[in-house]
């Protein structure tokens, strides 16, 4: 994939505790599914990822960092498919801060985050986020309180619905910075 890489940042294998046939990225990919027709464990060897379902970055998404994912309940996996990944490029002294919205075109009530929120219900009384703009780093939304569900990596722009990040509805109930 591009350069030659002494060593892979990360590597997906098709079954649990790193068996079976493996694939090497150092840097983004469209569509490994060819390679790799199941994925059940994943060694993060360096960096921050973003791991999609489908091809060309589309589907379910899981935020992964530098660790071992046995298998897939691991990295809060919904099932064994993933076809697409993306590496978090971060820069030297990366600061936080995103602004949420209670509607979408950045209308009604704004919000300002700069820290971790386990809880969006019980910090900003909130349910749902329907736009948001990310001004400094890069976040993880999840639908669940405690940083649990499905996840949406977000990074420095605007997101004028939930579409625009992933989501199908606006359910955002925990969020996270991704630091390195």
């Amino acid at each position: 994939m591009g350069k030659v890489s002494t060593k892979p940042d990360i590597i997906f294998y098709e079954d649990k505790n790193f068996q079976g046939r493996r694939y090497e990225c150092d840097s983004d990919c469209s569509d490994f599914h060819a390679y790799l027709s199941r994925c059940n464990s994943i060694r993060v060897e360096s960096g921050a990822w973003v791991v999609y379902e489908r091809p060309n970055y589309m589907g379910y998404q899981y935020v992964l960092t530098r660790g071992e994912y046995p298998e897939y309940l691991r990295w809060m996996g919904l099932n064994d498919r993933l076809s697409s990944c993306k590496i978090v490029h971060f820069a030297s002294g990366t600061q936080y801060k995103i602004q949420l919205f209670d509607k979408a075109e950045f209308g009604g009530q704004a919000f300002e985050a700069a820290e971790d929120c386990p809880s969006v219900l019980e910090r900003f009384r909130l349910r749902e986020v329907h736009s948001c703009k990310v001004l400094e780093g890069f976040w993880v939304f999840y639908e669940h309180p405690n940083y649990r569900g499905r996840q949406y990596f977000l990074e420095k722009g605007e997101y004028r619905k939930p579409v625009d990040w992933g989501a199908v509805c606006p359910t955002v109930q925990s969020f996270r910075r991704l630091t390195e």
